[in-house]
């Protein structure tokens, strides 16, 4: 079923009232100031994502800021209004053993805090939307592997995770937690005071201060280690995008949560919606690089993402994921189904999982899922 063609946008202009934040106690907060959506604006919302059946969702830093990590180009709150320092670049990053040193040295110091961020309540509005069979799929511009931690399976992390370390030589990936024991080992006797927090996991210190500090190499080819994410500089995988265009044309409703699109690897899927006439939402602090696909004149003042997405969380249209129990088909339950499904990666999951995914897809899809975890690229 298609929506009629009623693009809708929501975001915040001038800064206002912000009501309270769910940043937890003692976390700096990055969520920018803006009012409170208005009911006629989460009612033309909700009326949206209730008559999707297939939503494509697309989210950036806006929607984890919530849970503390800042983004780059809020007002007053994110990076470039907070310092001058810009992000690594991609061919810098490749080119000078002193640029990685300095980096890792900034990762190592800012890991313990960044890994332990945890989803928000936008996250797990999210999660329970694709539970009850409302998200078709959902691509994340973040690195931060909060929709992960929330419980998302039909995901694809954009610009990769920063969860994740990729050797540039022989193409190894490990886990970033057993790099940081790595660093600890290396490092003993190495501390300092550290600064402000950037939005990839790292924080600011001064680079005379990383000259001491040892980078490991990868342990099976000593090549360059990096995190498996995609830089400013750097492009993304093309198996990647051409995946995620394809869940686009399968859907009938585009929503973006958190992010102003000015970054062309997320702009170009509103592009193709555009192209496709297929219908967009955009739920933002601030305008957007796409507003004009959204046809909204008069962008209207929203409060953050967690407080919209939670507020029509419970009013979702849950007639194609019924909860009740359900014996007729493979012989078990659909909360059974479930409860499999969410055990475990996707990319780990044995036969078993993957067939009751398939079956799943089959009897509450408006028709048969043709993807199966499997064929889910892996991003670079």
């Amino acid at each position: 079923m298609r929506l009629p063609m009623r693009p809708l946008a929501l975001c915040a202009g001038a800064p206002g009232k912000r009501p309270s934040s769910s940043v937890p106690t003692g976390v700096q907060s990055f969520v920018p100031h803006s009012s409170t959506i208005d009911a006629d604006a989460l009612d033309r919302l909700q009326d949206f994502v209730s008559r999707a059946t297939r939503l494509f969702v697309i989210t950036g830093a806006g929607i984890s800021t919530e849970s503390g990590i800042p983004d780059y180009r809020s007002e007053g709150v994110g990076l470039y209004a907070r310092t001058d320092r810009r992000p690594m670049q991609y061919a810098e990053y490749v080119r000078s053993a002193k640029s990685r040193q300095r980096y890792w040295a900034r990762n190592y110091l800012g890991w313990p805090q960044f890994s332990s961020h945890q989803p928000n309540s936008g996250h797990l509005a999210l999660r329970h939307w694709e539970e009850q069979g409302k998200i078709h799929w959902l691509v994340t511009q973040n690195v931060d592997a909060l929709h992960s931690k929330a419980g998302h399976h039909r995901l694809t992390e954009l610009h990769g995770c920063a969860h994740r370390v990729l050797c540039l030589g022989c193409g190894a990936v490990s886990p970033r937690a057993d790099l940081q024991k790595r660093f600890t080992a290396l490092n003993p006797d190495w501390g300092i005071q550290s600064g402000c927090v950037a939005p990839d996991g790292d924080v600011f210190i001064e680079d005379e201060q990383a000259l001491h500090f040892r980078v490991p190499s990868c342990k099976d080819c000593g090549g360059i280690l990096k995190p498996q994410v995609t830089f400013f500089g750097d492009t993304v995988d093309r198996r990647t995008v051409q995946f995620v265009h394809g869940r686009l044309v399968e859907a009938d409703a585009v929503l973006v949560a958190g992010s102003s699109l000015q970054v062309y690897s997320g702009y170009r899927f509103l592009l193709a919606a555009a192209e496709q006439k297929t219908p967009v939402a955009i739920l933002n602090i601030g305008p957007t690089r796409a507003d004009h696909i959204a046809e909204l004149s008069d962008p209207e003042k929203c409060d953050q993402m967690y407080e919209s997405l939670s507020r029509i969380n419970n009013n979702v249209n849950r007639e194609r994921f019924p909860r009740t129990k359900d014996t007729s088909f493979t012989g078990v339950t659909v909360e059974e189904c479930r409860m499999l499904l969410a055990t475990g990666s996707m990319q780990q999951m044995d036969e078993q999982k993957k067939g009751l995914w398939k079956t799943l897809m089959e009897r509450f899809s408006s028709k048969p899922e043709d993807v199966t975890p499997e064929k889910a690229p892996e991003n670079k």
